[in-house]
């Protein structure tokens, strides 16, 4: 269970989601690098709060980077999905049609 403080003063717990999905990664010969990011240090996961926000959690396997989230809105989540290789749920498929060409 990891627990995030959000600017807005909304706390979200990772174990609440009501789904999360993985970024997607590529091997690039010698790392695992994260189609989310660019980076082999820097990862995200997208949730989906008990409340049906979406938001991004940010980690990080470099010393001293803390973890955090932060929302977002439904088109970025659209977007994130589709860039991870997910299938959109239902509830953005509409923003899904915006954002891919």
């Amino acid at each position: 269970m990891t627990r995030y403080a959000i600017d807005d003063g909304a706390v979200v717990d990772t174990d609440a989601a009501k789904q999360s999905w993985k970024e997607a990664t590529r091997w690039d010969g010698s790392n695992h690098i994260s189609v989310a990011t660019g980076s082999q240090w820097a990862h995200q996961t997208l949730y989906l709060s008990r409340k049906s926000r979406y938001y991004l959690e940010h980690t990080s396997q470099m010393q001293r980077t803390q973890p955090r989230a932060e929302w977002i809105d439904r088109r970025e989540a659209a977007a994130w999905l589709i860039l991870n290789e997910h299938e959109l749920p239902d509830d953005l498929a509409a923003e899904g049609e915006e954002v891919s060409e």
